[in-house]
């Protein structure tokens, strides 16, 4: 995975050896396609490995059927992509572009392959993570969203896309692009879409339907068993799938919004060990996810857990948002905290149109060409500051305190307080909100003088406040005064992640007492794996 800073369009094409081929060939089957044959279109399952031995295979527009990428696959090289991992669905249309013999090797004993050839292993996940980098960086990919600024549903699924590494296209509607899709689709040019593939127009779409036709929130059976259901889907949740997946645990990770978590938002993490350059929370992230799932561990998504309880044979079972029931052996909480909602008037009215939580690439989109407020004194806050005053015009921070001395690091501070096109707005407090359909400015007071400031935005972030995510536990665990999950010696429990009832945990954000950084959730998470192993082999 260090290949992800390389060069994508030359990591993508990195052939397999000799004897990992003669492995492919044991494992798998020789099969001739005619030029012209379609081997994959977008919303197959990526169920099979395929090794070019002979011909050609080319990239296709799925709207015009036309080639899409000037190169294309040949000898030594093999289709497929992230999802594969998981178990997906394709998100390119390839065609034979001559007559084309392959070796085809099942998902399952490709996957066994991998586990058993750490060098294959190696090879494919540097290919599929390049193909999917690239994807990113080029907004290449089926899935394409008309008119995503005008409306908030397909806003809402490009937010989801985004902070979840699916790659998108983003058509601007009434332009010859959008255009061309609408006709090619036999849709009406001036209404907002979400196409996927030549034929497939999302009817109201959501960030659920966008999941289920990648196929990333695959059908679980009803009341199926692991041995560790992992609730949260950030820093500590992913490193535990890693960890979990790597000692052989059956593990599902369940995530209501996106991998990452409050994480994923932050555009630069630069003190993160190993990582001297900085690197983006969802890169961090993503990077823990594919090694989740090249160890076999499970996500779930988008889902959330509204319930939890115990039941008689001492298996613990989870409830969906949906209804649908998982059961685990034990159970990870790590689902972290999320900013709280602040009381200003109009608040809901304008959230998801000007009002935003986390400060990605698509919220910067939304800030060019104006002025962004951005309301928090931590680390996130400043983060979100210096990444989207690149593309608006100026990042105003709103600070109730006279300082950020006490919430941020003294790196951070001194940048935001030394870059001219930041403000920082001490002892003030965002009291009014103005707009029609979409905020267009805010009002702020400064609490020791008085006086108020008018400032034209169109978007508004909100950074501030933790409120743990722990309505779900339903009294299973103690809670501190706050909602946070208390664990160790305070409940009686030997480990410093053992909740007050036997088999569930608690790591990260969440858990009382923790330090809220990257480093220390990915560290819980880890560490913790040890005492679930320990728990379910004990039988409970």
């Amino acid at each position: 995975m260090e290949s992800i800073g390389a060069d994508p369009r030359a990591m993508q094409r990195t052939p397999l050896h000799d004897s990992h081929v003669d492995a492919l060939r044991a494992a798998g089957t020789v099969k001739t396609y005619p030029a012209g044959t379609f081997m994959a279109r977008p919303g197959d399952p990526a169920d099979k490995f395929t090794y070019v031995e002979e011909g050609e295979i080319e990239v296709v527009n799925p709207l015009t059927e036309e080639r899409h990428l000037p190169s294309s696959l040949g000898p030594t090289q093999f289709m497929g992509e992230i999802a594969f991992l998981s178990g997906g669905t394709v998100s390119m249309a390839m065609r034979a572009a001559q007559d084309t013999r392959v070796i085809e090797v099942p998902r399952e004993a490709m996957l066994e392959l991998m586990a058993q050839i750490p060098e294959l292993s190696d090879i494919v996940i540097t290919v599929f993570a390049a193909r999917r980098r690239r994807q990113l960086d080029e907004r290449d990919s089926s899935l394409q969203l008309i008119g995503e600024e005008q409306d908030a549903a397909v806003r809402r699924v490009a937010q989801f896309a985004s902070r979840n590494r699916i790659p998108y296209g983003s058509l601007k509607l009434g332009s010859a692009e959008a255009l061309a899709a609408a006709q090619a689709c036999s849709i009406e040019a001036s209404v907002p879409a979400v196409i996927f593939g030549r034929d497939m127009v999302v009817t109201e779409p959501t960030p659920d339907k966008i999941a289920h036709l990648l196929g990333i929130n695959r059908e679980l059976q009803y009341d199926e068993a692991f041995d560790v259901l992992i609730v949260g889907g950030g820093p500590a949740g992913v490193a535990a799938g890693v960890y979990a997946g790597a000692e052989g645990l059956c593990a599902l990770v369940i995530e209501d919004l996106a991998i990452g978590g409050q994480a994923g938002t932050s555009s630069r993490i630069e003190n993160y060990m190993g990582f001297p350059t900085g690197i983006s929370g969802g890169d961090l992230v993503w990077r823990g996810e594919v090694q989740a799932m090249k160890f076999g561990t499970r996500f779930a998504l988008p889902r959330r857990v509204t319930a939890l309880e115990q039941l008689e044979d001492g298996m613990f079972c989870a409830t969906f948002d949906n209804g649908q029931r998982v059961r685990g052996k034990t159970v990870i909480v790590a689902t972290g905290v999320q900013y709280r909602r602040l009381p200003i008037p109009r608040l809901a009215e304008f959230e998801g149109a000007g009002i935003y939580y986390a400060a990605t690439e698509i919220e910067a989109r939304y800030c060019k060409g104006t002025q962004a407020v951005i309301i928090g004194g931590g680390n996130s806050a400043g983060q979100a500051a210096m990444y989207l005053s690149r593309s608006a015009r100026c990042a105003h921070v709103v600070v109730r305190g006279p300082s950020l001395a006490l919430s941020m690091s003294s790196y951070l501070s001194e940048r935001l307080e030394a870059d001219p096109s930041i403000a920082i707005a001490y002892n003030s407090e965002v009291v009014a909100l103005h707009g029609g359909a979409h905020l267009e400015g805010v009002t702020l007071r400064n609490a020791k003088t008085g006086e108020t400031q008018d400032i034209p935005t169109r978007a508004l972030f909100i950074m501030v406040g933790a409120a743990p995510n722990t309505e779900w536990l339903s009294g299973l665990v103690a809670l501190d005064d706050k909602g946070f999950v208390l664990t160790g010696p305070t409940v009686g429990a030997s480990s410093p992640y053992a909740t007050s009832h036997p088999g569930i945990f608690a790591v990260g954000d969440v858990r009382s007492g923790s330090v809220k950084r990257v480093a220390s959730s990915v560290g819980e998470g880890s560490v913790v794996i040890s005492k679930v192993w320990d728990y379910v082999n004990s039988g409970g």
